[in-house]
């Protein structure tokens, strides 16, 4: 689809952003309208999926016919069957009159499942039938009911975890995901930000009759860096709180350092977890190690201090020359600085001064980063499922990436 195509469906449905991947996402939409082949649209939640399965709707042949959008993860698992298939008079306690599901009353049109991840295992086998064959049997029935409705699924859920767990059936996944059009997340859209914010900012300012409120370069930069977990809808609602609350319209980064959520630098939380890989458990196993080596360094270092301090240098202490040297180094007031090895050459020790010094030896930090890289290499840089695995949250992961410099491909 050309540029102009684009920018047409953008303005018509409201999207702001000029993103590539944002419009790959547009395009695949766009060309998939015309069939009536299933999609499924994934991405984090607040990201703005909501839109795509109404381009779908609304450049396709069934423009005319219903649009219904469900969201799954609402609807109690008591009676998500008869919402999306119907009931019939008395098929349970309360039902006193029969009723049409979503999918009867969608035939010729098309239905959005919102939150798909959430639907019950028994109502994704109701689901899969109405795929594979156009056809459901209503709650309490047994007539079997034809529909013509297409499908259009959204998630924020890794489906293939949840396979993985038996929380959502492998079969019903490969029908769904047809089409995929993966929306992607603002921090991967960062060009966009202060786009959406002005856009925010001016409809807010319509909305309650007051000038609209601008950035500073400061507060700009601030908000281009932050993580934006919430995505658009956390921007929007910032935004909002700004635009009420502020009586300042220029928006500097004081101002809006008040109204972004803390994010706390936490170091990752050694668990054992089922179904780990080999790599995961090595690192358990090296973080023990290298915690073992400061305990025994600072137990050896006490014990040094304590000899020195009575002045007894025993005939089992003699025999390490490191320890002799430390002895004589503080009798001279001099600090130790040098290992003597067996052959009675110097060895500059360069991390035997300080408790700082010898934490800096250690290099855990190092480690962090390593496993971290490892993390998002093995999760393809899925940093959500990367997160999890090394037992933060995506927000501290995010936030050790920029700290430390890491930027994977």
């Amino acid at each position: 689809m050309d540029i102009q195509a684009i920018q047409a469906i953008k303005q018509r449905f409201g999207i702001i952003g000029h993103s590539p991947q944002l419009e790959r996402a547009i395009d695949i939409a766009s060309q998939v309208a015309g069939t009536d082949i299933t999609v499924l649209i994934t991405g984090e939640s607040g990201v703005g999926k909501e839109v795509f399965p109404q381009i779908i709707h609304q450049l396709s042949a069934r423009k005319h016919g219903p649009y219904i959008a469900v969201n799954c993860g609402a609807i109690p698992e008591g009676t998500i069957d008869s919402e999306l298939f119907g009931h019939e008079k008395g098929a349970f306690t309360g039902a006193i009159d029969s009723r049409k599901g979503y999918f009867e009353v969608a035939s010729s049109g098309t239905i959005f499942l919102d939150e798909v991840a959430e639907l019950p295992l028994s109502t994704q086998v109701r689901l899969l039938r109405v795929l594979e064959s156009g056809e459901f049997i209503k709650v309490g029935s047994s007539k079997v009911i034809k529909t013509d409705v297409r499908i259009v699924a959204a998630t924020n859920v890794d489906i293939p975890d949840a396979i993985n767990k038996g929380k959502f059936r492998q079969d019903l996944y490969y029908r769904l995901n047809s089409v995929p059009i993966q929306i992607p997340p603002l921090r991967e859209r960062r060009e966009d930000i202060i786009l959406l914010f002005k856009k925010f900012a001016n409809d807010f300012a319509e909305k309650y009759r007051m000038p609209p409120i601008d950035l500073d370069e400061n507060a700009r930069q601030m908000l281009m860096n932050f993580r934006w977990s919430g995505n658009v809808r956390q921007l929007k609602n910032i935004t909002e709180q700004i635009s009420i609350i502020e009586k300042e319209r220029l928006v500097t980064s004081t101002i809006l350092v008040n109204y972004l959520p803390d994010e706390h630098r936490d170091l990752p939380i050694i668990y054992k977890k089922e179904n780990s890989s080999v790599e995961f458990s090595e690192r358990e196993i090296l973080y023990k190690v290298l915690f073992d080596m400061k305990r025994d360094i600072n137990d050896l270092k006490k014990l040094v201090l304590d000899i020195i301090k009575n002045g007894d240098v025993s005939n089992d202490i003699q025999q390490y020359p490191i320890i002799q040297q430390l002895y004589k180094d503080v009798e001279n007031n001099r600090q130790p600085v040098y290992d003597y090895d067996n052959t009675g050459e110097q060895n500059p020790i360069e991390g035997f001064l300080t408790p700082e010094e010898i934490d800096d030896s250690l290099s855990i930090q190092k480690k962090e980063i390593d496993l971290i890289k490892k993390a998002i290499e093995k999760h393809k840089g899925k940093r959500k499922t990367a997160a999890k695995e090394l037992g933060i949250s995506e927000r501290t992961l995010y936030r050790k990436i920029k700290e430390y410099g890491i930027y994977p491909d």
